[in-house]
Protein backbone atom coordinates (compact mmCIF):
# COMPACT_ATOMS: atom_id res chain seq x y z
CA UNK A 1 0.00 0.00 0.00
CA UNK A 2 1.34 3.69 -0.88
CA UNK A 3 0.21 7.03 0.65
CA UNK A 4 0.20 10.57 -0.24
CA UNK A 5 1.64 13.13 1.75
CA UNK A 6 -1.87 14.23 2.22
CA UNK A 7 -2.85 11.53 3.44
CA UNK A 8 0.59 10.87 5.71
CA UNK A 9 -0.10 14.30 6.95
CA UNK A 10 -3.63 13.61 7.99
CA UNK A 11 -2.70 9.96 9.39
CA UNK A 12 0.55 11.54 11.65
CA UNK A 13 -1.19 14.45 12.75
CA UNK A 14 1.37 17.09 10.94
CA UNK A 15 1.68 19.19 8.39
CA UNK A 16 2.94 18.48 4.76
CA UNK A 17 5.75 20.85 5.18
CA UNK A 18 6.68 18.69 8.39
CA UNK A 19 6.34 15.63 6.44
CA UNK A 20 9.05 17.33 3.70
CA UNK A 21 11.14 18.75 6.14
CA UNK A 22 12.03 15.02 7.23
CA UNK A 23 12.54 14.29 3.45
CA UNK A 24 14.96 17.07 3.51
CA UNK A 25 17.01 16.23 6.13
CA UNK A 26 16.81 12.62 4.47
CA UNK A 27 14.82 10.82 6.81
CA UNK A 28 12.43 9.87 4.69
CA UNK A 29 12.57 8.68 0.63
CA UNK A 30 9.72 8.65 -1.14
CA UNK A 31 9.75 8.02 -4.76
CA UNK A 32 8.28 10.06 -7.37
CA UNK A 33 5.03 9.29 -9.92
CA UNK A 34 5.47 9.56 -13.31
CA UNK A 35 3.88 13.11 -12.48
CA UNK A 36 6.17 14.21 -9.38
CA UNK A 37 4.12 13.16 -6.83
CA UNK A 38 5.44 12.02 -3.46
CA UNK A 39 4.60 8.12 -3.10
CA UNK A 40 5.43 6.99 0.43
CA UNK A 41 5.38 3.32 1.39
CA UNK A 42 5.06 1.14 4.34
CA UNK A 43 8.27 1.68 5.70
CA UNK A 44 8.26 5.24 5.34
CA UNK A 45 5.80 4.98 7.56
CA UNK A 46 7.12 2.80 10.10
CA UNK A 47 10.34 5.22 9.88
CA UNK A 48 7.61 8.51 10.44
CA UNK A 49 6.22 6.32 13.82
CA UNK A 50 10.23 6.18 14.90
CA UNK A 51 10.40 9.85 14.42
CA UNK A 52 7.52 10.98 16.24
CA UNK A 53 8.49 8.64 18.84
CA UNK A 54 11.95 9.63 19.68
CA UNK A 55 10.77 13.45 19.18
CA UNK A 56 8.72 12.50 22.24
CA UNK A 57 11.64 10.82 23.93
CA UNK A 58 13.65 14.18 23.19
CA UNK A 59 15.98 12.58 21.02
CA UNK A 60 17.12 14.73 18.25
CA UNK A 61 16.92 14.78 14.72
CA UNK A 62 20.74 13.96 14.76
CA UNK A 63 20.15 11.03 16.66
CA UNK A 64 17.25 9.73 15.26
CA UNK A 65 18.46 9.74 11.80
CA UNK A 66 21.77 7.95 12.80
CA UNK A 67 19.30 5.18 14.27
CA UNK A 68 16.87 4.84 10.82
CA UNK A 69 20.19 4.95 8.98
CA UNK A 70 21.90 2.08 11.10
CA UNK A 71 18.65 0.01 10.26
CA UNK A 72 18.89 0.84 6.27
CA UNK A 73 22.88 -0.12 6.74
CA UNK A 74 22.95 -3.32 8.62
CA UNK A 75 19.36 -4.79 7.80
CA UNK A 76 19.66 -7.61 11.04
CA UNK A 77 18.38 -4.51 13.33
CA UNK A 78 21.57 -5.01 15.55
CA UNK A 79 23.58 -2.01 14.74
CA UNK A 80 20.11 0.07 15.20
CA UNK A 81 19.46 -1.62 18.23
CA UNK A 82 22.67 -1.20 20.49
CA UNK A 83 22.97 2.66 19.20
CA UNK A 84 19.17 2.86 20.58
CA UNK A 85 20.10 1.43 23.81
CA UNK A 86 22.95 3.61 23.89
CA UNK A 87 20.73 7.08 22.87
CA UNK A 88 18.08 5.55 25.30
CA UNK A 89 20.59 4.69 28.85
CA UNK A 90 21.72 8.59 28.09
CA UNK A 91 18.18 9.80 27.75
CA UNK A 92 17.23 7.79 31.07
CA UNK A 93 20.34 9.21 33.07
CA UNK A 94 19.12 12.79 31.65
CA UNK A 95 15.66 12.63 32.63
CA UNK A 96 16.28 10.81 35.73
CA UNK A 97 18.44 14.32 36.54
CA UNK A 98 15.75 16.52 35.37
CA UNK A 99 13.25 14.38 38.00
CA UNK A 100 15.35 14.79 40.74
CA UNK A 101 15.99 18.51 40.12
CA UNK A 102 12.49 18.79 39.74
CA UNK A 103 12.08 16.88 43.32
CA UNK A 104 14.15 19.02 45.14
CA UNK A 105 12.44 22.22 43.64
CA UNK A 106 9.18 21.19 44.92
CA UNK A 107 11.02 20.15 48.30
CA UNK A 108 12.49 23.42 48.55
CA UNK A 109 8.90 25.42 47.48
CA UNK A 110 6.67 23.56 50.12
CA UNK A 111 9.53 24.13 52.68
CA UNK A 112 9.26 28.11 52.23
CA UNK A 113 6.04 28.10 51.45
CA UNK A 114 5.28 26.34 55.01
CA UNK A 115 7.90 28.87 56.48
CA UNK A 116 5.40 31.67 54.79
CA UNK A 117 2.76 30.17 56.14
CA UNK A 118 3.96 29.89 59.97
CA UNK A 119 5.26 33.49 60.08
CA UNK A 120 1.96 35.07 58.73
CA UNK A 121 0.65 32.60 61.59
CA UNK A 122 2.89 33.94 63.81
CA UNK A 123 1.58 37.59 63.24
CA UNK A 124 -1.63 36.67 63.80
CA UNK A 125 -2.73 39.10 60.99
CA UNK A 126 -5.62 37.92 58.76
CA UNK A 127 -5.66 38.82 55.03
CA UNK A 128 -9.00 40.56 54.23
Amino acid sequence: MTYTITQLAKEFNVTTRTIRYYEELNLLQPVRSESGRRIYSKSDITKLKLIFRGKRFGFSLDEIKEMIQLFDQDRTGRKQLERTIEYGTKRIEEVTTYIEELEAMRTEMEELRDEFARKLNETGETSD
